[in-house]
């Protein structure tokens, strides 16, 4: 039975790894790579807590009613399997495994805007939108399973380790509340439409607003350094 269907049909995931921000912005700067997954992943573990606290009470109560303190951003686990076995002279599993090394790694961008930092990330794997969202990566565990006859690694499993950099409720204006009108966006090097889209309002088929709201005929084509305007959350969300 053909299974090429199939393959085409596939969605991979993906990790974006990004140029932290400059100033005080939560949206991360430009690409630096995509890592684009050969196997998917097997398994991806996701965890958030609620933080509370508790005061002692006198022996003779039942105890202190708990008090909220606020809920933690989200972690995620996943493992990602590399392999190049049929082609034993190849080192790009060697080179994948740094990629994702560098991940816990200062940026030499980060070091000369003064405000140094390791890449921030986003992991997608098509319309799973609990498991994507913006993060740095807290650890890389990589382990090498074959080699080559030079030596070279061919197989690897890398354990990632994802927290999330929480960004702005979505309309909010973080001094008073009150929901905001527009935002401006300046377009760097990687943006697209979609991405924007994702970032500002956690769909990318909004797009089209942005595009409308800017006079774009072109969404494949932007230019670094324009500046668009973002429509409010309300304006775009049905």
């Amino acid at each position: 039975m053909s299974t090429k269907g199939a393959g085409r049909s596939l969605v991979r995931a993906t990790l974006a790894i990004h140029e932290p921000p400059v100033g005080t912005s939560r949206t991360p700067g430009g690409i630096i790579k995509t890592f684009s997954f050969d196997f998917n992943p097997a398994q991806l573990s996701i965890a958030r807590r609620a933080q509370w606290k508790a005061s002692a009470a006198p022996v003779e109560r039942d105890g202190a009613l708990p008090e909220f303190l606020g809920t933690q951003p989200r972690e995620l686990g996943l493992e990602v399997f590399l392999d190049t076995s049929d082609e034993p002279t190849s080192n790009s599993v060697l080179k994948k495994v740094e990629s994702l090394l560098a991940c816990c790694e200062v940026t030499d961008k980060s070091i000369a805007a003064k405000q140094p930092s390791p890449p921030w990330v986003v992991f997608e794997w098509g319309s799973f939108k609990t498991a994507r969202f913006t993060a740095y990566v807290s650890s890389v565990d990589a382990s090498y399973t074959l080699f080559g006859t030079s030596g070279v690694p061919i197989r690897a499993t890398c354990r990632l380790q994802l927290h999330e950099i929480p960004g702005k409720t979505p309309g909010q204006n973080p001094t008073s509340g009150a929901l905001t009108a527009q935002s401006v966006h300046r377009v760097v090097a990687g943006d697209s439409l979609q991405s924007l889209a994702w970032r500002e309002y956690g769909d990318s088929s909004a797009w089209r607003a942005i595009a409308e709201a800017n006079g774009i005929d072109d969404p494949t084509r932007l230019t670094a350094g324009t500046e668009l305007v973002l429509p409010a959350a309300e304006e775009v969300r049905p």
